[in-house]
């Protein structure tokens, strides 16, 4: 390879060199050529040379490979004639040996295949034979059945074979293997029941297990677990019947929650009997046989527990009091939704629907009607009812499904199965407790609320002379709010302890409907007929109509704190802390144990929340719109007097004197020490308070939040406008003196209250700010790099114009411009 490369080399300098000399046109390009021609030929034969000096190493290998081969040959030849000498012999006693060795093995094989079929032909001899002595005068039926057991390990083939059949037949037991077999498990099948009911009907539980434990043996398990269901399901009937008759036959099937522990005294027992004997027959019968028996209980549930459901649905009267219900005619609430006829005289109450409803007959033979008393017993006994059904469907589930990994931690969630989902009890909770539990408990939460604004009271020590002491505590509602929120906790406690979808979705929505309608609607009408405060201007509104629209007004505030607490306490409530334990009660429990099937608990959740939100938009709007009617009747008419009586006399073009003469000017010490006032500082004090301090101990912290936030936007733009009409009135010195003025009367407006109050006087804030800019000031701020942007922290409220008719609200500036 190296002399092919050398001599390619060349050759392609030579073809380059002799293109050239080709191409030659004259002697000159021709003389030029023939160095390069010489140069490349010495160097073609310096490579050459150096070829030939190595052509003696090149001799010198070949001859060293001519003799390896020789002997490469020669051990050829030597290996070969070892092969045909030794090696062959070797090898074919090889191939003898394994074929004598495969053919041993397999003459081995079947010689022990034969000792199998004998030693099993044997035990199914041993098998028969010990049966049958068995079923003798021993009777002992536990070896008859490991007899039996044993010989159904034994393959069918060999039990069915001719081998079989011409060994084991004895003189005792003359037919063929399997004839005796199939006879013996008849026969101690038909045995093993008879012995089972005779011990079942004695209630002897020890014989009951025995016999139970021994149709696995004899391949009956399908028949024994279908006697161990009707066993099983004779025993729930029995207690059953007996504690319904226990109760039926006195007077205890109207005392107390009576159906509702015998019902719960079925779930019991059947849930014991699965604790009891599942793991006997997981011993026994397999891993998921329990199923079967499972299905039995299951209908024996439904028909026991159909019973005393509609038993209990006799008792009680269930259909006459729904039909009562359903005719009731709230005819306090009715009333309450139309407008008041005039008052006549006396009290402002007079045309309430509380004085019309004292002399209705139809109310009073309405209310004998529908005990309101028994009705909460009712819907407790339903509700205690339906959770126990809840429970019962979980435990099934959990039996249906596998045990959770720990007791008490749920964090797989599990669906309701079918057969607890689709059976008969199952339609009938729903059709003779659902669906009555839902109307029930909406007219009850009706109900209660138009009873608690018939028997609403206020408190009586309210009044708005701040010399009279207030001997009640805040804040200050009616007893309506604390009765009706009693009942909606009530209600969403009893809804949520079912533990069932159906009644939480149609519950928790009617209870967000009623408050919205009743609740909310009553106390609407109430300050729109009964307590609306006329405007103040005229002089003749009366205090108790003020304090009375004050009071609703908190109704509202307070309601919505108290539904507030009762959705939080129960959505807050994290899975881990509030987890199903042993004896907890249902306020200790999250939601996500409440409600362990599918998405329940989400759903609930977010009933829980609508129902928050729903009521807290609705009342909060009442709310605004009432507290905007005390702004306008009763707050508004006085503050435009008040700013007028507080500047009054102020004289703003002073000189330096007067200045001093007026920020010395003592008008009135606290009491606390905390300083003295100036006179516009005094009056406005005086006025402020005595308009707002009133109001303030009455309402609400919330709501008096809400009043001081709407006065505040209307003082601010009377406050500017003020500011504005001294244009061309006020002098340098004057300036100073509103500046402080005004400052003063913000920070007494907003004592007390957030600091982001007084957001709402920027813009006066800012008009004194530059009507006492310095010109240096001023100018910078007229800059067009902070015309209408932050300038030394201040974000500006006033665009370019109004700080410039600011600045030129001054005398002097005035006329200079």
């Amino acid at each position: 390879m190296p002399i092919f490369m050398t001599l390619t080399k060349a050759s392609v300098a030579k073809s380059a060199s002799g293109l050239q000399l080709n191409r030659a046109a004259s002697s000159a390009e021709i003389q030029a050529t023939i160095p390069k021609l010489s140069q490349e030929e010495a160097h073609v034969t310096a490579r050459l040379d150096v070829l030939m000096a190595s052509q003696h190493a090149v001799k010198h290998n070949l001859s060293r490979l001519d003799i390896l081969r020789a002997n490469l040959g020669t051990q050829a030849v030597s290996t070969r004639s070892i092969s045909k000498t030794s090696l062959a012999q070797a090898a074919a006693t090889a191939r003898r040996l394994s074929t004598a060795v495969t053919q041993l093995d397999l003459e081995q094989a079947r010689v022990e295949d034969t000792l199998d079929v004998v030693e099993q032909v044997a035990e199914l001899k041993a098998c028969v034979l010990g049966v049958t002595g068995s079923m003798g005068a021993a009777q002992d039926w536990e070896a008859a059945a490991g007899y039996m057991h044993r010989a159904s390990r034994i393959p069918s083939h060999i039990v069915n074979g001719s081998f079989a059949e011409e060994i084991v037949p004895t003189a005792e037991v003359p037919d063929p293997p399997y004839v005796t077999l199939a006879q013996t498990a008849e026969s101690l099948c038909v045995l093993f029941i008879r012995e089972f009911e005779q011990a079942a009907k004695e209630s002897n539980g020890s014989r009951v297990t025995r016999f139970f434990k021994l149709f696995p043996l004899i391949g009956k398990s399908d028949v024994g677990l279908d006697v161990y269901g009707r066993y099983a399901c004779q025993d729930v009937a029995a207690r059953a019947r007996s504690n319904l008759n226990a109760g039926t036959a006195g007077s205890q099937s109207t005392e107390g929650f009576f159906y509702a522990k015998a019902l719960t005294k079925v779930f019991e027992h059947v849930a014991q009997i699965v604790e009891h004997h599942g793991g006997l027959v997981a011993l026994h019968y397999g891993q998921g046989r329990m199923v079967r028996i499972l299905e039995r209980l299951q209908m024996e549930v439904d028909v026991q527990g159909g019973i005393i459901i509609d038993t209990w649905s006799d008792e009680r009267s269930l259909e006459r009091k729904l039909t009562d219900i359903k005719s009731y005619a709230f005819t306090f609430l009715v009333q309450s939704f139309l407008a008041a006829p005039p008052a006549r005289t006396g009290t402002p109450r007079a045309g309430s629907p509380m004085r019309r409803d004292a002399t209705g007959d139809n109310t009073a033979q309405s209310e004998q009607s529908i005990d309101m008393k028994t009705l909460d017993a009712l819907l407790s006994e339903m509700t205690v009812m339906i959770a126990r059904w809840s429970l019962y469907c979980r435990f099934m589930a959990l039996k249906l499904k596998g045990e959770p990994s720990s007791r008490g931690s749920e964090a797989e969630v599990l669906s309701s199965p079918p057969l607890v989902k689709d059976s008969g009890l199952a339609s009938k909770i729903a059709d003779r407790l659902v669906t009555p539990i839902n109307t029930m408990t909406t007219f009850l939460l009706r109900r209660s609320i138009e009873r608690a604004f018939q028997l609403d009271e206020q408190p009586s020590d309210l009044s708005l002379n701040l010399s009279r002491s207030l001997l009640s505590n805040p804040p200050y509602i009616s007893s309506a709010v604390d009765d009706a929120m009693y009942i909606v906790n009530q209600v969403v406690e009893r809804s949520l302890a079912t533990s069932q979808r159906p009644v939480i979705s149609s519950v928790v929505p009617s209870v967000a409907r009623v408050l919205d309608s009743d609740f909310i609607g009553v106390i609407q009408r109430k300050m729109r007929d009964e307590s609306y405060p006329k405007s103040a201007v005229q002089g003749a509104l009366p205090e108790n109509t003020i304090i009375t629209f004050l009071v609703l007004i908190n109704n509202l505030d307070v309601a919505i704190d108290y539904v507030t607490r009762i959705v939080r306490s129960w959505v807050d409530i994290s899975p881990t802390t509030g987890a199903i334990r042993e004896n907890a009660s249902v306020r200790s429990r999250s939601l996500d144990s409440l409600l362990p099937f599918g998405d329940d608990a989400s759903h609930a959740k977010s009933a829980l929340n609508s129902l928050q939100q729903r009521f807290e938009a609705k009342a909060s709007e009442l709310i605004n719109d009432a507290i905007y009617v005390v702004f306008k009747n009763i707050v508004k008419p006085q503050l435009r007097p008040l700013l007028s009586d507080a500047f009054r006399d102020m004289d703003h073009q002073i000189n330096e004197a007067e200045l001093h003469k007026a920020n010395g000017y003592i008008i009135n010490e606290d009491a606390d020490g905390e300083g003295a006032e100036a006179a516009i500082q005094y009056r406005f004090r005086r006025g402020w308070e005595g308009l707002t301090e009133p109001i303030k101990r009455i309402l609400t912290n919330h709501n008096f939040e809400r009043l001081l936030s709407i006065t505040i936007i209307y003082i601010a733009e009377v406050l500017e406008k003020r500011i504005w009409s001294y244009f061309g009135r006020i002098n340098d010195l004057g300036a100073v003196r509103l500046e402080k003025d005004v400052a003063s009367l913000v920070n007494l407006i907003v004592r007390g209250g957030r600091y982001g109050l007084r957001d709402a006087f920027m813009r006066c804030t800012q008009i004194c700010l530059v009507m006492n800019m310095e010109e240096d000031e001023w100018d910078e701020s007229r800059t067009p790099a902070s015309a209408e942007v932050e300038d030394d922290g201040i974000e500006w409220q006033l665009d370019h114009e109004e700080r410039t008719r600011a600045r030129a609200i001054m005398q002097n500036r005035t006329e200079n411009r």
